[in-house]
């Protein structure tokens, strides 16, 4: 990395030189867009990222751990979790509307990316129609870390 680009500003170098060239802090910095009077921005952002380790890590936090790091209130903490939020559906691979189930592995293919950084069982149902396209999916039940416990009642409504 050149020494020209290292001290300015996260916003200036995203126009100097594009997303791709900034840091996971810088880029966490532009969201957060402030710092408070005892730490700037940059500061914030990168404690955030030593709380977490790994930019990954940011996709499970919840809005009482991001609250806990100085600097963040209720709304950066929002701002943060509406982003994550969007990146997700961003990067996800389906069309929601139109996937079509035609064994175990597309079912487990459509909400495997879902569902694989969750810390408890969840009980998925996924509604298709005679073509056997999704129409819609529903989380029934959250179970414990280990066990998910659903009457077929919950599944099968009259």
């Amino acid at each position: 990395m050149r020494s020209d680009i290292v001290h300015i500003r996260p916003q200036e170098r995203f126009l100097a030189y594009g997303a791709a060239a900034l840091t996971n802090e810088e880029l966490l910095a532009l969201i957060l867009r402030s710092g408070t009077k005892e730490a700037t921005v940059t500061n914030v952002a990168s404690e955030l990222m030593h709380k977490f380790e790994r930019v990954q890590h940011l996709k499970e936090a919840t809005l009482q751990e991001l609250m806990a790091i100085r600097g963040i209130g209720q709304m950066k903490a929002l701002q943060l979790l509406a982003a994550i939020e969007l990146g997700k559906r961003i990067s996800s691979k389906m069309d929601m509307t139109r996937y079509s189930i035609r064994s175990p592995a597309d079912a487990a293919e459509y909400v495997m990316e879902e569902l694989s950084g969750l810390q408890q069982e969840h009980f998925l149902v996924l509604y298709l129609n005679t073509k056997n396209e999704v129409m819609h999916k529903e989380t029934v039940f959250i179970g414990s870390l280990n066990a998910s416990i659903v009457h077929p009642r919950e599944i099968v409504r009259p």
